[in-house]
């Protein structure tokens, strides 16, 4: 069974202290927005980093592609 938005987005979630996160997808691609101060002080790779590790075996299992923004509290709010 594929995944649904709202499942990718409570993944991230419950491994990712997130601020704001919005999901969008088909069950297999995804993209997201997802804000969060733990990538505070850290590129990009290493902010994506964080995602996969909250989303674990499920990137390799139930995700085929999830592309995604990866912001800062303060670069948020700049970006609105």
């Amino acid at each position: 069974m594929l995944p649904t938005p709202e499942q990718v987005r409570q993944y991230i979630v419950d491994g990712l202290p997130c601020e704001h996160i919005e999901v969008q997808g088909d069950g297999s691609h995804f993209d997201a927005v997802i804000v969060s101060a733990a990538f505070e002080g850290k590129r990009p790779i290493a902010r994506h980093q964080l995602v996969y590790a909250a989303l674990g075996d499920r990137m390799k299992a139930e995700i085929h592609a999830l592309s995604m923004r990866t912001l800062t509290p303060t670069e948020y709010k700049a970006a609105q």
